[in-house]
């Protein structure tokens, strides 16, 4: 069997285990609730092995990621001559797989402790099998990494030299000095800057203070393991399914139909309607890229025959694909809960007035264009109406099953989840027929695992490296340096503003989420911000990130949809930005419309 044969043998293995590690982590979760209300007791073990399965489906992911060079890294290497990128590239291929093949020898480490003292997890199934997980996905990644680095031999052959740096590990005993541990540091931001993947400079960063301190590297790894014993995280999986499922199918013509003819006869009522259809699947894709790459080939052309300006729909479009972030069933929301350790439900509570509030802005303003332009309406109709909400019904009826499942304490986060997928499945594929279960639930399955798997190995590996935090003590001094020069909770709120924006710019919302949450939570309590505040002032601000030249994710995504230079997608954004930054800072001084549907409906 040749190397084609064998690659085409191992992507095959991948996407199957993939579709497999999904699917029972979708279906244990309803047989557990189906067991509870009905039987009188659940289903013992299977909460542990879904939490467990998250940990393979991260790692899955992220190979999956690697094989299709998808792993998340910064933008700026794009603002690079061509040549250069392509050096540029090769070093931070270097960088990378030296880091992973360093986190490839620590989960083996780690691998060999668990198969020692032999643990069980649950239905006899031993610790070690679930941790097999991480060297394998390292290993493939290492591979990938070193695959795309260049497209000739000789590029692939210097990617490869990063693998002296775990051979490396092995002769050298004694902690790193300050000169080695600068150089070090220095290096990994600078290939940071350069595009390299997100989760090595953490990784690395986290293994280079463990290695510091004298702690087994494999304490890494370790905390990495976390992602296994986490209640709240195997929703994030399972959402991220139910969205993909529903944006394979009609579901987005479905709602856009209903929308336009609820709201399209207003003055610039396409607008409206582009702002709500994206809106909606934002919380549910779990990412506004995937709205933006998935229908904005669908809403630009629908906006520009409707007589709005080109470069006005585009901002729209683009503003769009991320204002959902606040609404259930977010994954950002989720990912902030779980790592600053608060009740999802007071967060999803809080957030909805200020996510509906953003909503408006942004319609708002597309609706005053599209009249200032004399754009065209759609005329009211009843009975159209009547016929788009008999098509839309099990779309509209979506967010009532989440919501009412979550905080009708009828089923857990996660049996939530697995319900969504459920729903979203029998909407697209035995309602209305529009996905296949043999041809197309596969492949939307194999992208959501590579979606997932993205952004959650960043995850994995910063629990080690927050974990060093904590341990140092690093949030507290930086609270002490803090109060030393800002005594007002107004101006400390006011720095928090402008952190958090120049952070979206420059890292996706779930590395900023794990990076930050960890050092301004101590900060905040100590200006007496309410928590739940806090975590909607961060979310309302990353998202604002994302549209934050140079680097704003989702300028990149607009200009490579839309086919338009980045300068022309900032001048389209400018506009929004102005007012959404407007907008956060209302939400940042006027606590009340995040704290008072909590207090009204939750205490």
């Amino acid at each position: 069997m040749g190397v084609p044969q064998l690659t085409a043998v191992l992507r095959r293995t991948e996407d199957i285990a993939s579709v497999i590690v999904l699917t029972v982590m979708s279906l244990l979760p309803l047989a557990e609730f189906n067991a509870r209300e009905f039987v009188g007791g659940g289903i013992p073990g299977s909460i542990s092995l879904v939490q467990h399965l998250t940990l393979w489906i991260t790692f899955l992911g992220a190979a999956l990621a690697a094989r299709s060079d998808r792993l998340l890294a910064l933008s700026t290497g794009e603002f690079l001559p061509p040549p250069w990128q392509r050096r540029a590239r090769v070093l931070t291929s270097i960088l990378g797989v030296g880091v992973t093949g360093c986190l490839l020898l620590a989960s083996i480490q780690l691998v060999g402790v668990d198969y020692r003292y032999g643990d069980i997890v649950s239905w006899g199934i031993p610790v070690w099998i679930f941790s097999m997980i991480m060297p394998l996905g390292f290993s493939l990644i290492v591979a990938r990494l070193i695959w795309h680095a260049a497209a000739d031999s000789r590029g692939r052959i210097l990617a490869a030299l990063g693998l002296v740096f775990p051979l490396a590990l092995g002769f050298l005993v004694d902690a790193p000095g300050p000169a080695m541990m600068w150089g070090i540091g220095l290096t990994l931001l600078l290939g940071m800057a350069l595009g390299m993947p997100i989760y090595a400079v953490i990784g690395g960063a986290a293994l280079l203070l463990f290695w510091q301190e004298g702690t087994p590297i494999s304490a890494v790894p370790g905390e990495t393991y976390r992602l296994s014993t986490e209640a709240m995280l195997p929703a994030i999986p399972l959402f991220t399914v139910a969205g993909y499922v529903l944006a394979e199918g009609g579901s987005s013509k479905r709602l856009l139909r209903l929308f336009s003819a609820l709201v399209g006869w207003m003055p610039g009522g396409l607008a409206i309607v582009t702002t709500l259809v994206l809106a909606f699947f934002t919380p549910l894709t779990g990412a506004s890229g995937i709205t933006i790459l998935a229908m904005g080939g669908l809403l630009l052309p629908m906006l520009v025959r409707a007589r709005y300006k080109e470069q006005e729909s585009i901002g729209l479009v683009t503003v769009s694909g991320s204002i959902g972030v606040l609404l259930p069933p977010s994954l950002p929301v989720i990912l902030y809960a779980y790592y600053a350790e608060l009740d999802l439900e007071r967060l999803f509570v809080g957030g909805l007035l200020p996510g509906i509030l953003l909503i408006l802005v942004v319609a708002g303003w597309g609706a005053w264009c599209g009249w200032r332009g004399d754009a065209t309406r759609t005329p009211f109709r009843p009975r159209e109406l009547y016929i788009a909400l008999r098509e839309a019904k099990w779309e509209i009826m979506l967010p009532l099953v989440i919501l009412i499942g979550i905080f009708g304490g009828f089923a857990t986060l996660v049996e939530a989840a697995a319900l969504t997928v459920f729903y979203a499945i029998l909407i697209a594929c035995v309602i209305h027929r529009e996905v296949s279960f043999t041809r197309d639930l596969t492949r939307v399955m194999v992208e959501s695992a590579t979606m997932v798997g993205g952004f959650m190995i960043i995850l994995g590996v910063a629990l080690g490296f927050t974990n060093y935090l904590v341990i140092a003590q690093i949030p507290m001094h930086a609270l002490d340096w803090i109060q030393q020069y800002i005594q007002s909770p107004y101006l400390f709120l006011l720095v928090v503003n402008v952190v958090l924006i120049i952070a979206g710019a420059f890292m996706d919302i779930y590395s900023a989420i794990i990076v930050i949450v960890p050092l301004i939570a101590p900060m905040a309590a100590a200006y007496a911000v309410d928590p739940v505040h806090l975590g909607i002032i961060f979310l309302a601000n990353l998202q604002l990130g994302y549209l934050t030249p140079p680097v704003g994710v989702n300028l990149f995504l607009s200009a490579y949809r839309f086919k338009q230079p980045l300068a022309r997608i900032y001048r389209s954004t400018f506009p929004y930005l102005i007012l959404l930054l407007m907008t956060a800072l209302l939400i940042t001084y006027v606590p009340a419309l995040t704290l008072w549907l909590p207090t009204l409906l939750l205490d």
